[in-house]
């Protein structure tokens, strides 16, 4: 099931909040930028850069994903690794807030999501 409009808004708005904070200048943005979308029951982070051989293609790569589960009211953190799945994040598998994830994700303890 997907969110309701007032979680939906409540995400949308801790997610404009943390982008402010992360997002790279803007003179840098075209080169490397993130973004975020919601799917579903799940929040995904990725890094938006153009393609290394053609910059007229814009690639977009996930490194951060929090799932909501409704019925243990948590959300699960993973990060996608080297062999491009997504794994959980052992520092904080789960959190009780989008706020939490968010500042797990800034912390980044095991530099996985930002190096």
């Amino acid at each position: 099931m997907a969110f309701n409009d007032l979680d939906r808004k409540r995400i949308e708005n801790a997610m404009v909040a943390f982008m402010a904070k992360r997002r790279p200048p803007p003179h840098i943005r075209p080169e490397l930028d993130i973004g975020y979308r919601l799917t579903d029951q799940s929040v995904e982070i990725f890094e938006i850069r153009p393609q290394w051989d053609n910059p007229a293609i814009t690639r977009e790569r996930p490194f951060a994903k929090a799932t909501y589960v409704r019925t243990q009211n948590l959300w699960k953190v993973f990060w996608k690794r080297s062999d491009l799945k997504w794994h959980g994040y052992e520092p904080a598998a789960t959190v009780k807030s989008i706020d939490e994830f968010l500042a797990v994700v800034d912390a980044d303890q095991y530099c996985c999501f930002f190096g």
